[in-house]
C-alpha cells in the first residue's frame, strides 16, 4: 500500500481571507463549514485540497515549497494580470520574448507561486498536441446536452440525419458509447483481451446495440440526463485512471487519454446527427471541435482519420474539423460524408463481423 497526499497545507494570518482569495484563482468554492474567523479553510480544487491554517508566526523567507499554477482557458499573461487584479503582487518575471518561461507571484501573505504557459502555448511552442482531457468529455457533453436541450418533443422519432436510427435512439448510443469507455477502464485489472462483459443487444431490429437504455417515460429531459451522466463516467475515469493503464478497445489497446478522445469525437459526430434530424443547429466551438483529434493516441487517431469506428468513414463532416486534411483527404475544408449503415447493425457495415466476434462494436 502507498500513502497519498491529502492536503496541501498553507499556513497563514488568515485563513478564511487567504483561503478567498485562492478560491478566485483557482475557480473552485470554500467548504460550505467555514466562515470569517475559522481557525481552518478549506479549498478542495480537482487538482487537489489547499488547507489553510492559521498560524501567528510571520512569514520570513521565501517557501521552499510553492504553487505552480496553469491557466485553462487564457494564456499565461492574461492569468498573471487577472491574478494581479485580485489581490496578487509580481515579484519575479521570467519570462521571454519567445513566449516561454513564467511570472512569480505572491498572494496577499506573501506566499510565492509560479504562473506557467497554458496547454495551448506550450503545444505552440512545442509542435506537440494539445492533450485531450477529462474536461473536453464534459465540455463536449455538456455542449451538446445545452445544444439538444431545446428541441421540440415530438422531433425525437425522425431519422438521426443520415442515420438508420431515430434521434433518440442515436442520443441513446451515445450515451451508450461513453458508458462503455469508461467502464473499460474500472477493473482493476482492465481487459485487453475484450470487453468488459455487459450485455449489449437492440430494442429492434435494426437498432443500436446498447446496454444503456433511457426510460422513455423520463422523457426528452430524462435521455439527455442518461447522455451528461454517462458522459460524467467516463470525465471520471479518464480523471481518475493512471495514464500508464490499457484496456481492449475493438481497434487496439489504448490508455485513458484515447478512450476520451474518442467519447469527445463521438459526442461532436452524434450531436450533429441528432441535430441535423432535429433542424437544430450544431456549431461546436473551436476547440471542442479541433482539440478531440490527438495524434499520438493510435486507437483515437484511427476513429479520428475514418478508420472503422461506428461512425463509419470520415464523418465529422460539418463539424468544423480537419480530419479530412489530416487523413489524405485535401485541405479544402470538411467533407459531407454519407455514411451507410445495414439493417440490424450497430455500426457501419464492416465492422459486423468484428462485432459478433467480439460482442459489441464500438
Amino acid at each position: 500500500m502507498t500513502s497519498h497526499v491529502r492536503h496541501i497545507t498553507i499556513d497563514c494570518a488568515d485563513p478564511y481571507a487567504l483561503g478567498t482569495f485562492w478560491s478566485r484563482v483557482l475557480g473552485a468554492p470554500l467548504a460550505s463549514d467555514d466562515f470569517p474567523g475559522d481557525p481552518e479553510t478549506l479549498l478542495e480544487t480537482p487538482g487537489g485540497a489547499i488547507l489553510f491554517v492559521r498560524n501567528d508566526d510571520p512569514k520570513t523567507v521565501k517557501n521552499r515549497v510553492h504553487l505552480d499554477i496553469q491557466p485553462q482557458d487564457r494564456t499565461r499573461d492574461e492569468e498573471v494580470e487577472r491574478l494581479l487584479a485580485l489581490g496578487a503582487t509580481l515579484v519575479g518575471d521570467h519570462r521571454r520574448p519567445d513566449g516561454r518561461g513564467w511570472a512569480t507571484l505572491t498572494d496577499p501573505e506573501g506566499n510565492e507561486f509560479c504562473v506557467e504557459c497554458s496547454a495551448a502555448e506550450r503545444a505552440a511552442l512545442t509542435g506537440a498536441r494539445l492533450p485531450v482531457t477529462a474536461d473536453d468529455v464534459t465540455t463536449a457533453v455538456r455542449l451538446a446536452v445545452d445544444a439538444l436541450a431545446g428541441a421540440p418533443a415530438e422531433g425525437w422519432e425522425a431519422p438521426a440525419g443520415t442515420l438508420e436510427w431515430t434521434c433518440w435512439e442515436t442520443v441513446e448510443h451515445l450515451s451508450d458509447d461513453l458508458f462503455a469507455y469508461a467502464v473499460q477502464l474500472g477493473p482493476r485489472t482492465p481487459p485487453l483481451d475484450g470487453e468488459v462483459p455487459y450485455r449489449w443487444a437492440p430494442e429492434r431490429q435494426g437498432g443500436p446495440y446498447n446496454a444503456v437504455f433511457a426510460d422513455r417515460a423520463a422523457g426528452p429531459a430524462g435521455l439527455l440526463a442518461t447522455l451528461e451522466a454517462s458522459g460524467a463516467l467516463l470525465a471520471s475515469m479518464a480523471r481518475t485512471t493512471p495514464p500508464q493503464v490499457r484496456s481492449y478497445h475493438g481497434f487496439g489497446i489504448s490508455d485513458p487519454e484515447g478512450f476520451a478522445a474518442m467519447g469527445v469525437v463521438e459526442t461532436l459526430v452524434h450531436t450533429h446527427d441528432v441535430a441535423e434530424g432535429l433542424g437544430l443547429d450544431w456549431a461546436p466551438p473551436p476547440r471542442s471541435a479541433t482539440g478531440c483529434w490527438p495524434g499520438s493516441s493510435p486507437t483515437a487517431r484511427r476513429a479520428a482519420t475514418g478508420g472503422p469506428c461506428c461512425s463509419g468513414p470520415p464523418a465529422a463532416r460539418n463539424c468544423r474539423t480537419t480530419r479530412a486534411a489530416r487523413s489524405g483527404g485535401g485541405t479544402g475544408g470538411p467533407r459531407r460524408i454519407r455514411r451507410r449503415r445495414a439493417p440490424g447493425s450497430r455500426c457501419s457495415p464492416w465492422r459486423r463481423r468484428r462485432r459478433r466476434s467480439t460482442g459489441r462494436g464500438c
